[in-house]
């Protein structure tokens, strides 16, 4: 009775088992078309649909033209797209995210001065990359920056699949203060804020610079 009953279970198992398999492979097998298949259903004979003219999809309607392309008309604007500075998000904070975006994107080629000389570059890339503190840059308006981040340059190919819109703005923000900080002078700085300013020498604001040693008579030289 026992062998009786565990052959019947053993075939039961492989039929099932057979059920099994010849689902998956209908599902393997189910009538579709792959992408640029031919099809004799529609009359152009492509099995793909264009899709709806004038269609946008969710979340990409793109009406503020400035805020994604940079450019007013066929030029680049040099001003911060409106609403991208808001109720505790100012200036500052802008910088800051787009100096963090900047060290993480930028730096690798541009280096964190922006002199161009970057890891990717002192490791032998054919193409040393730019510094943004060459004149040809620094006479370019910020909409420059963020069109090259969003469609390449050259060898650099573009970001914006890596950063959204409104970092491209910060980094491109962040740029022009490297520009401004590596010629930046005291004349550049508000009065009111001079005092704060410590003094390479003593690093204490508003201090004196220390008097230099009197050299040695007769010392050897």
């Amino acid at each position: 009775m026992t062998n009786k009953w565990s052959k019947a279970g053993l075939a039961a198992g492989a039929l099932a088992l057979l059920l099994l398999a010849g689902c998956r492979q209908d599902m393997h097998d189910q009538p579709k078309y792959i992408p640029l298949r031919e099809s004799r259903f529609f009359a152009d004979g492509q099995s793909a649909r264009q899709p709806v003219e004038h269609a946008v999809a969710r979340g990409h309607l793109q009406a503020d033209k400035y805020f994604y392309t940079g450019k007013i008309g066929d030029g680049f604007g040099n001003d911060l797209p409106q609403g991208l500075l808001k109720e505790g998000y100012g200036l500052k904070d802008l910088l800051h995210r787009g100096q963090g975006r900047f060290n993480i994107y930028c730096a690798p080629c541009h280096a964190q001065i922006g002199n161009g000389n970057g890891a990717v570059a002192l490791r032998g890339f054919q193409k040393m990359p730019a510094s943004f503190h060459d004149p040809r840059l620094k006479a370019q308006n910020l909409g420059y920056f963020f069109d090259v981040m969003t469609n390449g340059f050259g060898a650099m190919l573009n970001y914006k699949a890596q950063i959204p819109p409104e970092d491209r703005w910060a980094i491109a923000a962040y740029i022009r203060a490297l520009q401004l900080s590596q010629d930046a002078t005291l004349a550049d700085v508000p009065e009111s804020e001079r005092e704060h300013i410590k003094d390479p020498m003593t690093s204490k604001p508003g201090s004196p610079a220390p008097a230099k040693a009197e050299p040695k008579k007769g010392g050897a030289h």
